[in-house]
């Protein structure tokens, strides 16, 4: 119980300070901070799964921290977070290293993001749709 309200505080705090360039840019500073987001999100929170899958993803340092920036968002986006499920669909569509591209998988998640209220999951849906039909 502790443990757990430690970890959101710190969180919280951790979300305030990434607003602060000059504390980013200390490595001790961001060290910190990635430590703070990676504990919530391996608690589970989708929140901090969604913010430091997108960090991991598009700022993260070599392929494993892409690799589990994909997968942050992914658990997200399973979990109903909108941001994440269009951004899997997005992923998904150009494909990584390691997958090729599935359009099938695009669908789903932006589904999922419509369902969310995501505002470009309907548009991509239709464009996904129209791309499918003219081939």
């Amino acid at each position: 119980m502790f443990f757990r309200l430690k970890a959101r505080v710190s969180y919280w705090l951790a979300r305030r300070l990434f607003h602060w360039s000059w504390f980013v840019r200390q490595p001790r500073g961001w060290s910190w901070l990635e430590g703070q987001f990676a504990r919530m999100a391996n608690l589970g929170d989708v929140g901090a799964q969604s913010f430091y899958g997108h960090i991991l993803t598009f700022r993260g340092v070599g392929l494993g921290a892409r690799e589990e920036g994909v997968r942050l968002l992914r658990l997200a986006a399973l979990a109903g977070d909108g941001k994440a499920a269009y951004q899997v669909g997005v992923i998904s569509l150009a494909g990584t290293s390691s997958k090729a591209p599935d359009p099938a998988e695009a669908a789903r998640f932006w589904g999922i993001a419509a369902k969310a209220g995501h505002p470009l999951a309907q548009i991509k849906l239709q464009e996904l749709a129209s791309r499918d039909s003219t081939q």
